[in-house]
């Protein structure tokens, strides 16, 4: 289940974007330290998500930035 769906990035302002991103992005970082120090992640598949979902935001962005829109 993704944390979050295309239409609902693109839904949202670009503001909106760039704080969501700011949070997964420190979630993550929070997620790989606690891995690092030799804790057990309580969901390791939750990282993949966050990974994922970091992605799909970059690259509506990109595409907004470069006037695409829409992604086939």
């Amino acid at each position: 289940m993704p944390i979050l769906r295309k239409k609902d990035i693109r839904a949202m302002s670009s503001k909106e974007r760039r704080k969501k991103l700011m949070e997964l992005q420190t979630e993550l970082v929070r997620l790989k330290t606690m891995v690092k120090a030799g804790g057990a992640v309580e969901n390791p598949a939750h990282m993949r998500e966050l990974r994922k979902t970091i992605a799909r935001i970059l690259t509506i962005e990109q595409d907004e930035r470069l006037g695409k829109g829409e992604r086939e």
